[in-house]
């Protein structure tokens, strides 16, 4: 085209310096030098995303810094407030994003892909990304109670029966309010229901208030109303609003007369407003008779959710929560917060699993095979195989032409990874192959032999997969090792699929594919020793041992491509742990800068394989890392203990809390089941009898219970599809010198 031969290069570059800017091209060239060539730079998927994040983040510098006088949410009250070791300088800082404290918790029912989230202070988003509903308390005399701006406030969430709610409790000086906040099927809809109730011992009002802004930032709303039942508020486009009771009092305001919340006492009761600049706020409120309580309900349909999430699915596939936990494995253990955190990362684990896997309710709201793989394996080892299968089935169509499992752009890993979880699924679930499924397992292994670069190539990454982003969290574009072992993984899992179905030819032609890729690995492992200068398994051929180490751990775990205790791999652990590690818990230098709860199990479950007492150590620092409700930010500020990394709610780390749970009672070491092998000394000393199960293996459910007060501590019922396994007993969890050990059939 003849557009080719204009020289974009140079009239860009003389463009720029005319008027005073750097060159673009001679500094995009100076960024790729930091990285390995690669044919995808970035994936279009990140660098979008990252766009919206920054364009929240200007809108949130043009609106917060001259307008703290209004009620913000808890993150701006914090991150904004010099006193708190959560404030961050603004000086440089084009977009205030939030960097300290990014916690929610979403509420939902089984089967919907709508995901209210509530923020620590009981701050209510109904719709992604959209507007948020929050409640004070106003006395006649005295101060407010704000719940973003009490310290007080206390948190925790509900698993009862059919229900999931996050109940928010303020008390201060007299007044006391509490919010339960929850998701409900109605008819064929989904509802954001929010209970609140309210005392004071003075005249004081409740006060609901609409606020344009949510966990991320300011949030637009342009019109609002108030319906003449005074029961409705109406935001346009099919947005409503409900209360159980109609309004008192209300009041409206726009952005030039500034937060409604000032001055209330004197503001003129109106019903409807616009705002230019989208930022309005309103409050309904309801007189409070002192020492007398009060009890309001507000529901938003969340049908309404259509524009801002489009794959919403009213009534798609909603069931309760009992039914979609009947099959679930139960745990019993004496530590009241593992077994709290067990339960709720099931719920999270299903919650996000509606028909795609969701690695967060939010900021990773959208699709990835790697996080997918980890939570489906989750789902699988939990017994909830149904869900599973039913996010499972949808992976072929994904699958492009040419054989690639895409998500995005230079998912090096993808591959491997399905190929891997279809090997997984059909051992823990004695399903028969599909033809469909071995189709789609000939063309992934195909694309993987394809993709690897020649062995001929010249250099360190010689028969290595392309340079690329691999999993993100490991630095800039590199010849990752992360992507060859999950590749190998997934060539041997290509053969193992051809077996079962009967295809003896590729069945050979995948297994030398894979013994040819490790023998590069091994070749590139042992010709870029002298510049890594350690004998653990770097992230790639090119890099020192450093933080991003901890992608190569996916030999071990969950792979088992080397065996138990490999030298190499306890080595990368050792140095992890001795140079990345802070207050017991790995810190990701990589982008992450944080404490990653999931990457910190991911050691343990090395540490457990290789019978190290110190798994059941980073357990408990991780169950310390959880948030009030149960769940784990992608990265953890290590002083706030806030969110400085991704989602607030990050489904793989629920994932990997299920499977180390597992892991504690039964595991899969070649053909043998190893159990009760993570089970500590503190809790056989306690004499009260644990159980999990029934969960998966690849010879039928079983469920272990350890009983120490039992002449066999260890028992276990088990429905074997063909003959029992071997199984190996470990009990207790004690340093690899005086590990006991007991073989039986």
């Amino acid at each position: 085209m003849w557009l080719n031969w204009l020289p974009w290069k140079y009239v860009v570059r003389r463009f720029a310096r005319d008027h005073g800017f750097i060159d673009p091209i001679s500094l995009l060239s100076r960024l790729h030098g930091f990285a390995q060539p690669s044919e995808v730079a970035a994936p279009i998927e990140l660098l979008r995303a990252g766009v919206v994040f920054h364009a929240r983040g200007l809108m949130n510098t043009k609106a917060i810094q001259q307008n703290l006088d209004w009620v913000w949410p808890y993150w701006v009250q914090r991150q904004f407030d010099p006193r708190d070791v959560a404030f961050l300088p603004r000086a440089f800082s084009m977009t205030h994003v939030n960097l300290t404290l990014r916690n929610w918790t979403a509420i939902g029912t089984p089967g919907s892909n709508a995901y209210p989230l509530v923020d620590p202070r009981g701050l209510v988003t109904p719709y992604y990304d959209g507007w948020s509903l929050d409640a004070w308390i106003l006395p006649d005399d005295g101060k407010p109670l704000l719940p973003s701006r009490h310290p007080g406030t206390v948190q925790r969430l509900v698993m009862e029966d059919d229900d999931l709610r996050i109940r928010t409790e303020s008390r201060k000086d007299g007044l006391s309010l509490l919010c339960e906040a929850g998701s409900y099927r109605q008819e064929d809809d989904a509802v954001c229901r929010i209970e609140y109730r309210a005392e004071s011992n003075r005249p004081a009002w409740l006060a609901i208030s609409l606020r344009p802004a949510n966990p991320e930032g300011v949030s637009f709303i342009h019109t609002a109303k108030l319906c003449e039942d005074r029961r409705t508020w109406s935001l346009g486009r099919h947005k409503t609003i409900h209360f159980s009771d109609p309004a008192e009092r209300h009041v409206l305001s726009d952005y030039h007369n500034g937060d409604v919340y000032l001055g209330i006492p004197e503001r003129e009761e109106a019903t409807e407003i616009t705002c230019n600049v989208g930022m309005v706020t309103a409050a309904a409120l309801y007189r409070l008779a002192p020492n007398q309580p009060r009890t309001l309900r507000v529901e938003v349909p969340l049908s309404g959710d259509t524009e801002s999430t489009p794959n919403f699915r009213p009534g798609a596939c909603i069931e309760t929560w009992s039914d979609a936990l009947k099959d679930a494995a139960k745990l019993r253990v004496p530590d009241d917060r593992f077994q709290f955190l067990y339960e709720a990362a099931l719920r999270t684990l299903v919650l996000h699993a509606p028909r795609d896997a969701y690695p967060g309710p939010y900021t990773y709201r959208r699709f990835w095979f790697r996080d997918a793989v980890y939570i489906l394996n989750a789902l699988l080892a939990a017994g909830i195989v149904r869900r599973a299968e039913t996010v499972f089935d949808t992976f072929p169509a994904r699958q492009n032409l040419v054989g690639f499992f895409k998500s995005q752009e230079g998912e090096w890993d993808s591959n491997g990874e399905v190929l891997w979880l279809l090997r997984r699924f059909t051992e823990l679930t004695g399903r028969a192959i599909t033809p469909e499924w071995h189709r789609a397992a000939v063309r992934a292994g195909e694309w993987i032999l394809f993709k690897r670069l020649p062995d001929s190539t010249k250099g360190l990454h010689a028969g290595l997969m392309p340079a690329g982003f691999s999993a993100e969290h490991l630095g800039n574009n590199d010849y990752y090792y992360w992507d060859d072992f999950w590749s190998i993984a997934g060539l041997d899992s290509a053969a193992e699929v051809c077996r079962l179905a009967g295809d003896e030819k590729m069945e050979n032609h995948f297994r030398e594919g894979a013994a040819t890729f490790r023998a590069a690995v091994e070749r590139s492992l042992k010709d870029s020793a002298q510049i890594r200068r350690h004998p653990g398994l770097p992230a790639s051929p090119y890099r020192r041992m450093d933080a991003g180490a901890i992608g190569s751990i996916v030999a071990d775990y969950p792979l088992q491509l080397y065996p138990p205790a490999d030298p190499r791999l306890m080595a990368t652990v050792q140095f992890l742990m001795d140079r990345c590690f802070v207050e017991g818990a790995f810190f990701q230098d990589m982008i992450h800068s944080g404490f990653n709860a999931y990457l910190t199990l991911q050691v343990a479950q090395v540490l457990l394989r290789a019978g190290d007492c110190r798994a059941y150590d980073l357990m408990q620092t991780v169950a310390g890392l959880a948030s009030p409700t149960g769940q784990w930010p992608e990265a953890i500020h290590p002083a706030t203990r806030g969110g400085c990394m991704g989602d607030g709610q990050h489904v793989w780390a629920a994932a990997e809390w299920v499977l180390m749970v597992r892991s504690m009672f039964v595991r899969e070491e070649g053909d043998r089941l190893i159990l009760a092998s993570g089970i500590p000394q503190e809790w056989l000393n306690t004499d009260e009898p644990m159980e999990f199960g029934p969960t998966p293996t690849p010879y039928g459910p079983i469920t272990v219970t350890v009983d120490p007060r039992a002449p066999e501590p260890i028992t276990w019922k088990a429905e074997w599809r063909t003959d029992a396994p071997q199984i190996e007993v470990r009990i207790p969890v004690r340093c690899p010198s005086s590990l006991p050990t007991q073989t039986r059939r």
